[in-house]
């Protein structure tokens, strides 16, 4: 018995970030990619991207808007990501278990602060 793919899930990430848009395109090339909605907030116009964010917030942390609605940012959206992509998908898990998740989030938000240099 087949188990069915997830339900699909959007990802909004910052396409201006050089380090953001090569990192995007690296899982956008990965089998299962395909599954997933991609869009870029920075060649978005402005206004809401999606129910409950704004470009600006989009632009500030990757997010996902999963198959319910509920959006998830930072370390919690790669997780998402992660999850749909084989070979990542013990990552994804991974980061549901204390205290990996945290210590994501942790590492994220230090990326997110060495990453206004490169911008």
């Amino acid at each position: 018995m087949t188990k069915p793919p997830p339900a699909p899930i959007e990802v909004f990430y910052d396409g201006a970030c050089p380090v953001c848009a090569r990192e995007i395109a690296f899982y956008r090339a990965r089998p299962g990619a395909e599954g997933l909605a991609w869009v870029d907030a920075a060649a978005a116009g402005p206004g809401p991207l999606a129910p409950g964010l704004t470009q600006e917030a989009a632009l500030a942390r990757l997010h996902v808007r999963r198959a319910d609605g509920s959006l998830a940012s930072g370390a919690a959206a790669f997780a998402e990501i992660w999850r749909r992509l084989p070979g990542f998908r013990w990552l994804g898990r991974l980061l549901g278990v204390a205290p990996f998740g945290l210590l994501a989030e942790w590492g994220y938000r230090c990326f997110l602060r060495l990453r206004r240099a490169w911008r």
